[in-house]
C-alpha cells in the first residue's frame, strides 16, 4: 500500500502495519517519519529495537533474517530497522527482502522499518520493492517544492506557537524566509526552532525574522532549470549567485541550461511537423514538473527564436571553456546569467 507522507500521522493513529518502507532524499522528513513510526510502535509495546545498515555487496543478510525470526525473552515485540543508503540491495538482498515481505504478515511481534534514498522507476517496479509495498506501507518522501515552502514554514511556526503578521506583510515575511532557506530543509527547521528560543509565542514581526534567519539556501542545477523555465528572474539570479558561491562547475550549469533549450527546440520542431504537444514532449524526453512548464512555454516560442537561443547557448559553451564571443561577457558566470535571463524573458 502506498501512502502520502501527510497521511502518516492519521494512519498511525488507526493502527500499525507490520512493515514500512520510506524512500526519498529529504533527510529531515525521512527522520521525522522514522521517529513517528518508532513512537507509535513503542506506544503499542514494541520495546526492543535492532538496527542494520547495508554497507555493500558483502552485507550479511542472514543477521537481519535471524533478528526477525527470534524474539527476545524480555520483550514480546521488536522493531527491526534496515537502512539501505545506496538503494540497491543486490541479488542476495533482493531475495532477503522478498523473504522479509513474505513473513511480515505472519509475524505479529515484529515491525520492520526500511529506509531508502530516492529511487528510480526501474527500482520502484522491481520485485523486492513491490513485495515490500504489498506487505506493508510505502511512503515516498518528496522535497518541499519552492511554491509550498512559505506554507510549510508557517505550519512549523504555528506548531511552536508563533505566526507572522496577517495579509501581505506576513506573506512577504514568509517569502523572505523561504528565499533564505530554499533547498536546505534541515537548516530551515533549525532556523524555525531558533525563533522560538529568541522570541515568545505569538506574532513575529518582519524585522525579527529578517534579523534572525541566516541565509542557508542551497541550490542545484535542476532547481535552477525549473526557475528559468518558470521565468523567475530574481530567483534565477539568486540561484546563480548561490551556485557560484558553493563552487559549482560552470560547465554543469551551462549543460542544464543548454539541455533545456535543446529539448524546447526538439519539441517545437515536432509540433511544427504536425505532432500534438503531448507526443512532442514525449519524444523530447520531457516529463514530471518540467512537463507543465514546457506546456506553458512552447506555444509562445517560434523555431526562429529557439534557433537564436541555441546560438546563444553555443557561444556561452565557448565562454565557459575559456573562449571569447563578440558582444558577450568574457566572465563565465556573467555569460551564464545572460543566457538564463534570455530564457526567463520568454517564459514570463
Amino acid at each position: 500500500m502506498q501512502l502520502a507522507l501527510q497521511q502518516l500521522d492519521a494512519h498511525l493513529r488507526q493502527g500499525l502495519q507490520p512493515l514500512y518502507v520510506l524512500h526519498g532524499d529529504e533527510p529531515l522528513l525521512q527522520q521525522e517519519a522514522q521517529d513517528a513510526v518508532r513512537a507509535a510502535a513503542r506506544a503499542q509495546g514494541y520495546t526492543e529495537r535492532s538496527s542494520f545498515t547495508v554497507s555493500g555487496a558483502h552485507f550479511d543478510w542472514s543477521a537481519v533474517l535471524a533478528a526477525g525470526g527470534s524474539l527476545s525473552l524480555f520483550a514480546d515485540k521488536q522493531i527491526i530497522e534496515l537502512r539501505i543508503p545506496g538503494g540497491k540491495p543486490g541479488k542476495d538482498g533482493s531475495a532477503a527482502l522478498q523473504q522479509i515481505a513474505a513473513a511480515a504478515r505472519g509475524n505479529d511481534g515484529v515491525l520492520t522499518l526500511v529506509s531508502l534514498p530516492r529511487l528510480d522507476k526501474a527500482t520502484r517496479t522491481g520485485a523486492w520493492f513491490t513485495a515490500l509495498e504489498a506487505a506493508g506501507v510505502g511512503i515516498a518522501i518528496e522535497p518541499v517544492a519552492r511554491e509550498r515552502l512559505p506554507g510549510w514554514i508557517a505550519e512549523r511556526l504555528a506548531a511552536q506557537g508563533q505566526r507572522v503578521a496577517p495579509g501581505a506583510e506576513g506573506q512577504h515575511t514568509l517569502q523572505f524566509f523561504a528565499d533564505r532557506v530554499e533547498g536546505n530543509l534541515l537548516a530551515a527547521h533549525q532556523e524555525i526552532q531558533k525563533l522560538v528560543l529568541l522570541y515568545p509565542p505569538g506574532e513575529l514581526s518582519a524585522g525579527q525574522v529578517e534579523s534572525s534567519v541566516l541565509n542557508v539556501a542551497r541550490y542545484d542545477v535542476f532547481q535552477l532549470s525549473e526557475a528559468v523555465l518558470a521565468g523567475q528572474s530574481a530567483r534565477v539570479q539568486r540561484m546563480l549567485d548561490g551556485l557560484r558561491a558553493e563552487g559549482e562547475a560552470e560547465v554543469l550549469v551551462h549543460w542544464a541550461l543548454a539541455e533545456d533549450i535543446r529539448q524546447l527546440a526538439r519539441a517545437r520542431a515536432a509540433m511544427d511537423a504536425g505532432k500534438p504537444l503531448p507526443m512532442a514532449l514525449r519524444e523530447a524526453r520531457v516529463w514530471g514538473r518540467k512537463e507543465r512548464l514546457y506546456e506553458r512555454l512552447l506555444p509562445q516560442l517560434s523555431a526562429r527564436r529557439l534557433a537564436q537561443l541555441l546560438m546563444s547557448a553555443h557561444r556561452v559553451d565557448g565562454i565557459v571553456k575559456g573562449l571569447k564571443a563578440p558582444n558577450w561577457p568574457s566572465e563565465p558566470w556573467q555569460a551564464l546569467s545572460r543566457l538564463a535571463q534570455q530564457v526567463c524573458a520568454l517564459a514570463r
